[in-house]
């Protein structure tokens, strides 16, 4: 089945009904270090897949890159022992030209979870980021209905929670014309904004 979703045993519990034992499908939660030109940066958990857009998404997030020139591309690499073999869970960005690397203040040198993006921060003072991107005019508007009807398209889209029952997801629309762009499955809620 996969890094993504995997069969196991598992115990159901029900009230007024004695456990039973099944097979069921599970999300697969794994962690992912990213590294800034072979610096660790971060290390969270995340649903393999779409690694490269989850790490973009961090950058920006943290202040680091801005514009999608600003990610110069990114490689997995091996594990740490002569001979490991690439598990795809560390992760090499290289930086655009002229883009700075990320202060060592930024690194979070200790595993942090698939969480808002607070976890993991050193200090309060650390929590705010100032964005590269300006808010929407008030010209933006978006019909009631159709700003209703979007859950339910993207619920269409949850191709593993469908699977699996335990999964979080974000999409991107087009405000104009309410064209789903794209969509991201993550067990971490943040972590599929972020994609």
């Amino acid at each position: 089945m996969g890094r993504v979703v995997s069969e196991r045993m598992v115990t159901r519990f029900r009230s007024g009904a004695r456990p039973s034992r099944r097979r069921d499908a599970l999300v697969g939660e794994e962690p992912l270090e990213i590294r800034v030109d072979g610096a660790s940066l971060a290390v969270t958990m995340r649903t393999p897949g779409n690694d490269y857009e989850l790490a973009a998404g961090f950058l920006v997030s943290e202040g680091v890159i801005s514009r999608a020139a600003d990610f110069g591309g990114a490689t997995y690499c091996r594990g740490e022992g002569k001979g490991d073999p690439n598990e795809y869970n560390v992760l090499d960005v290289l930086l655009g030209d002229g883009v700075e690397p990320p202060s060592p203040d930024l690194a979070r040198r200790f595993y942090t979870t698939s969480s808002c993006g607070i976890c993991g921060k050193a200090n309060i003072g650390a929590i705010g980021t100032e964005s590269a991107f300006d808010p929407p005019g008030a010209e933006l508007e978006i019909a009631l209905k159709e700003l209703l009807a979007l859950p339910d398209r993207l619920r269409e889209r949850q191709e593993v929670f469908e699977e699996t029952g335990g999964l979080h997801a974000a999409a991107l629309f087009d405000a104009t014309s309410g064209e789903m762009l794209v969509s991201r499955e993550d067990v971490g809620r943040h972590n599929a904004a972020t994609r």
